[in-house]
């Protein structure tokens, strides 16, 4: 058994391969073979080279962006010290005055002002702050966790509640608590009519084209007077955005947004084909909202920031807690452009893909159809040569061909009988095809 294996892993080393072409006259399989090369024609030239411009060569967009918001808003809650009458303007409510790619406009806040650095009362609303005289636990020393100072050792009563006692610490007093000043309302509501000019630069290196948002066509009086609208022939090209239109196009409501701030995209696509004139190479605007408006905990966007001022000696602060919108901006897009060689590299996977084809005819026909048997018996051919490397070494190569040369002979040789039997081959491979 052990030899006989060996012999047949031997001799598939020396063995070859090669195609016969074996032309099949039958309707099932022709049909087959021309639909499938139909489809794979179809996917060269209408998905490939058509659809995904398989002619082109492309180019990923490199960019920059700026941003200038302009607005003032009029806010009078005479009733909340901290806000009070006033008007806010462009240096109030941009905070930082320049992002990477981004802006962020203040729409609510909690002012604590005049802090100083001094001992006073913690927040009771923290967890763990709340003491009394027979059970102290507020260690001098200790930080307050999620707090805002370090304890004094002392438990005094709260500046909110008397009531209720609290660990004293020592921090900027007084402490911040963090309530809206008006619960389910912004402060400035009113931001929504501010409007931010988007200035866009970008570049396809490949092809050595620099493109702008703002048009060339574009005057300093179609800059002063327009205002970015999808469905507007021409405000469609203006650079200038107002803040409660790009919160709209995301679906939300901006005074809703505004009270605990979020996050809104605003995504710039240049996508573009050089093959046009380069003047219908612009941009197109999307926006999206991007943070979750249903969240159960942290929602919204804000942080803080603080102002410091010389009060006769004394240094104070006022802190600010800002909710408001962070608009991120993101650039994408390519530039393509005809090549020979992306067209010929497509053509050329399109005729190799044809051979699949012919593989799956050929199941069809060796192992589907009736007369299987048959189209293997056409199909395979085994030739041995001189050299063969034979597992049965008892018959050599001139007894085969001694065999072989009186089959030869022994085979009618008149063209009467060639005929007939040509004919008769031509007959079966006919009834054949109607059958199978």
């Amino acid at each position: 058994m052990a030899p006989s294996v060996a012999n047949r892993i031997v001799s598939v080393l020396f063995e070859y391969d090669t195609p016969k072409i074996v032309h099949i006259r039958s309707k099932k399989v022709g049909v087959i073979n021309r639909l499938i090369q139909l489809g794979i024609i179809g996917y060269v030239i209408g998905w490939a080279i058509v659809y995904k411009k398989g002619y082109q060569e492309f180019d990923d967009v490199t960019s920059s962006v700026t941003t200038k918001l302009k607005g003032v808003v009029y806010t009078n809650y005479s009733h909340i010290p901290s806000i009070g009458e006033r008007i806010w303007d462009v240096a109030d409510y941009v905070i930082p005055p320049q992002e990477n790619g981004a802006f962020f406009v203040m729409t609510n806040m909690v002012i604590t002002p005049g802090q100083n650095q001094t001992t006073c009362p913690e927040d009771p609303n923290i967890p763990g702050i709340r003491c009394d005289d027979l059970t102290n636990n507020c260690t001098a020393g200790r930080p307050v966790t999620n707090g805002n100072g370090v304890r004094t050792g002392n438990c005094v009563p709260s500046a909110l509640n008397a009531s209720i006692k609290v660990c004293e610490i020592y921090a900027w007093c007084p402490v911040e608590i963090d309530q809206l000043p008006v619960p389910g309302e912004a402060i400035l509501a009113g931001s929504k009519e501010f409007t931010v000019l988007i200035k866009n630069n970008i570049e396809f290196r490949k092809f050595k084209v620099k493109r702008r948002n703002i048009l060339e066509s574009s005057n300093a009086s179609f800059l002063t007077g327009c205002k970015y609208n999808a469905y507007d022939a021409y405000d469609k090209f203006c650079p200038i955005f107002e803040l409660g239109y790009i919160v709209g196009q995301t679906g939300e409501d901006y005074e809703d947004i505004a009270v605990k701030g979020g996050v809104v995209a605003i995504i710039i696509n240049w996508e573009c084909n050089l093959d046009h004139k380069i003047e219908e190479c612009i941009p197109k605007y999307d926006f999206r909202r991007l943070d979750d408006k249903n969240a159960k905990i942290a929602k919204g966007w804000n942080f803080r920031y603080a102002t410091y001022y010389d009060d006769q000696g004394t240094q104070r602060r006022n802190l600010t807690k800002a909710y408001g919108i962070l608009f991120a901006l993101t650039v994408t897009g390519t530039a393509g452009k005809f090549n020979i060689v992306p067209l010929t590299l497509n053509i050329g996977s399109g005729l190799a893909l044809l051979g699949v084809a012919t593989v799956l005819c050929d199941i069809v026909v060796l192992y589907f159809l009736k007369y299987r048997e048959y189209y293997k018996d056409k199909k395979y051919l085994t030739v041995t040569g001189s050299d063969a490397y034979e597992m049965n070494s008892g018959v050599d190569f001139r007894q085969r061909q001694e065999t072989e040369e009186r089959a030869r002979h022994a085979t009618p040789k008149s063209p009467g009988h060639r005929q007939r039997i040509n004919r008769e081959d031509s007959q079966d491979s006919l009834l054949l095809g109607e059958n199978d």
